[in-house]
Formats: C-alpha cells, sequence, structure tokens
C-alpha cells in the first residue's frame, strides 16, 4: 500500500468518524438516547453500521466517545480558554465560571450522561473527574490559604451538588436551570467565605 493511500484512508476514518459523532449527537438531542439505534446513526452518518461498530465497539463505546468528546472540550478551555473559565481570571471568578459551564454541559446532555453512566464504567472518566477535582482544589486554596483537605472539600463540592439522587432527580424533572442556580448559590457562598 502506497503512503498516499495510507494518509486517504486516515483520513476517511477521521472523517466518518465525526461523521457518526456529529450524527449520533443531532440524533440524541432531537430523539433522546433510548430512542436512538445504531442503525440510524450509522443511516444518518452516510456510514455502514459495520463501520459504526469498527470503529466504537458498542453502543457504550460511541456514547463514551461522546461523552469524552464533551469532557475535553470543557478541560481545553479550564487550561487554555479565554478567562473567566480559563487561566488569567482571579480563582473566584474561575471557580464560579467553572460550576456555570459545568451545569451548561450537563443541562444540554443530561440524556446522552445518564447512558453513559449507565453502561460499563469507563476508564477515561476516573481521569477527568481527576482533573475536575484537582482544579477545584486549586482555587479553593488559591481563594483560601491553608484550607484543611481541599481535594476533599472539592469532591464534595463537586459531586455533592451535581451527583447525587437530588441532581439526578432534578435533570429528569427538567429542572436543570433550578439545579443550576442553586449550585451557584452554594459555590458563591463558598467562594466568598473567609
Amino acid at each position: 500500500m502506497s503512503a498516499g493511500k495510507s494518509r486517504t484512508e486516515r483520513a476517511d476514518a477521521a472523517r466518518n468518524r465525526r461523521a457518526i459523532l456529529d450524527a449520533a449527537a443531532e440524533l440524541l438531542a432531537e430523539r433522546g438516547v433510548g430512542n436512538v439505534s445504531i442503525e440510524q446513526i450509522a443511516a444518518a452518518a452516510g456510514v455502514g453500521k459495520g463501520t459504526v461498530f469498527h470503529r466504537f465497539g458498542n453502543r457504550a463505546g460511541l456514547l463514551g466517545d461522546l461523552v469524552m468528546e464533551r469532557a475535553e472540550s470543557l478541560r481545553q478551555a479550564i487550561t487554555s480558554g479565554e478567562p473567566p473559565l480559563g487561566p488569567g481570571a482571579p480563582a473566584r471568578e474561575r471557580l464560579i465560571a467553572f460550576f456555570d459551564a459545568w451545569a451548561d454541559l450537563a443541562i444540554e446532555n443530561f440524556e446522552l450522561y445518564a447512558a453513559f453512566s449507565a453502561s460499563a464504567p469507563d476508564p477515561r472518566s476516573e481521569e477527568f473527574h481527576t482533573f475536575w477535582y484537582r482544579h477545584i482544589a486549586g482555587l479553593l486554596r488559591e481563594l483560601r490559604p491553608g484550607i484543611p483537605d481541599a481535594e476533599l472539600q472539592a469532591e464534595l463540592l463537586f459531586m455533592g451538588t451535581f451527583g447525587g439522587p437530588v441532581g439526578l432527580r432534578l435533570f429528569r424533572a427538567g429542572q436543570g436551570g433550578r439545579l443550576k442556580a442553586a449550585v451557584l448559590e452554594i459555590v458563591e457562598a463558598v467562594a466568598s467565605s473567609p
């Protein structure tokens, strides 16, 4: 096989991957996770069902890639994006901006996250959770030097606001906006405390 042919196939594979992810995201947003099949995603992407399975392994793999793509976008915004989410803003503003962005991401993708969470654990999830906790803990330390156990407080703040049964109940009831408002009030109180 020539080098040119190899590059073309890699470009085709990348194009197919993007088309599948875009088609899946659009269909899931329109119909909900429980109402979309791999066959429908393949047809919307203009590829065969086998291409979807070859590229992602199964439905959980496809959902995992969609979730990780969104998580990576947020991580990039935190590490190199514009303030206040990205570097350059005071810790208080960055902390509030993170929870604001996370709430929007969770509200927009709730069904996807719920389906992903119900599938087999994805090892990439731990990488992102660790990143979120470290980011929050770093901001808490910057806000309140000498804070005891910033890592645990970061995890409690993050999981306590979005990861528990209250968050799940509110998302399912279509009250993501209410949850976001309450979370931002909590974060602002934490960020303002001495």
